[in-house]
């Protein structure tokens, strides 16, 4: 366990104010192992692990490494989702100087961990799905967003040009947030258009933005009157809101796309496509790393389809079930341009 021993009394008492202020977000932790001489880590969800997909394959990679270490514990701590409080829990947790390291997964907390750690510059953190580069005590692994959105851009194309049911003949599709961030403006967004105007030069995004990440009622708002509109395909991109665009889908008669992971069960024959981001893989590598003493801190690696932790689910039997024959062939071989190179889509941070 790592004790950090240079920490001032202020410091101390500091760290004493924010555990009494917040806790409800710190007392959500399990210990996995209690071995004072373990490698020592805390998973912190920004939101809570139950019902997101992203934060489950989260937990599920870093315990993994444990359980496959002779030496390490893990605890799981529920940050909740008031993201003003992140930075206060984050602290708190550094400020105790017990964890080896710090892991979590959000676009939003590589800025909030390299905030932390000015203050306590012996933490290590490793943060997935974010990047910040230089921070001699943070590792960060971006998924490559770009690959990933334009897959559904370009099947979304597929599927409103094609034959389907439900498809149209406008080629009007949709994008549902639950927040704008740069990740999403910047690059998922103008993948996913890139990828649909692949397939049909004059296609269209409707794109809308839910406000958070739970509200199923606005979501099923803003679907309908996106399918209103023509739009016969919508990827969601909206956590708990993601329901609600289910039940626009199935009331009127669209399809939905889902991301991260695999949805098809959430709603078959509904959920007809379904980006897969490797995460709880990513997880298990770097914190193997880390606890034998091998990751390399500082860096900003980005994974992508050609290093196998960004693909599309097409083995799904709700895929090969209600995805037509000619439409599944030509996207596969659009992903598999992706995994020999043949076809190039860097992401950029700015």
């Amino acid at each position: 366990m790592k004790i950090n021993t240079r920490i001032a009394v202020s410091t101390l008492l500091v760290a004493a104010f924010f555990l009494v202020t917040a806790p409800l977000v710190l007392s959500l932790g399990k210990t996995e192992i209690t071995d004072e001489d373990a490698f020592s880590i805390a998973v912190f969800v920004p939101g809570v692990v139950e019902g997101s997909p992203t934060y489950e394959m989260l937990v599920d990679g870093v315990r993994r490494a444990a359980a496959d270490s002779e030496n390490a514990s893990v605890r799981v701590i529920e940050g909740g989702f008031n993201q003003a409080q992140w930075i206060q829990s984050l602290t708190s947790l550094a400020a105790t100087g017990e964890y080896d390291l710090i892991v979590s997964s959000n676009p939003s907390l590589p800025e909030i961990a390299d905030e932390v750690s000015q203050s306590f510059p012996d933490q290590n953190f490793l943060i997935l799905d974010g990047h910040l580069e230089g921070n001699p005590n943070m590792r960060t692994v971006m998924f490559n967003q770009r690959e990933q959105a334009f897959l559904s851009g370009y099947f979304a194309g597929l599927v409103t040009t094609g034959e389907m049911a439900n498809s149209r003949a406008s080629a009007r599709v949709g994008l549902l947030a639950g927040q704008e961030y740069p990740i999403m403006n910047d690059v998922i967004r103008p993948a996913f258009e890139l990828g649909l105007r692949s397939v049909a030069s004059d296609g269209i995004v409707e794109f809308r933005v839910l406000g958070n990440w739970f509200d199923a009622g606005r979501a099923t708002e803003l679907a309908n009157s996106m399918i209103d509109g023509g739009v016969d395909v919508i990827l969601t991109i909206a956590g708990g809101g993601n329901q609600g665009v289910i039940a626009a889908a199935r009331e009127k008669g669209a399809y939905v796309l889902w991301f991260d992971s695999p949805g098809y069960d959430e709603a078959p024959g509904i959920v007809i496509g379904s980006t897969i981001v490797r995460l709880d893989d990513a997880a298990y590598e770097r914190t193997v790393d880390a606890i034998n003493g091998r990751l390399e801190y500082g860096r900003a690696e980005i994974l992508g389809v050609a290093d196998g932790f960004v693909d599309f689910d097409d083995t799904h039997r709700e895929y090969q079930r209600n995805v037509p024959e000619s439409i599944r062939t030509r996207h596969k071989q659009m992903v598999e341009r992706l995994r020999t190179g043949d076809l190039v889509l860097d992401m950029i941070i700015r």
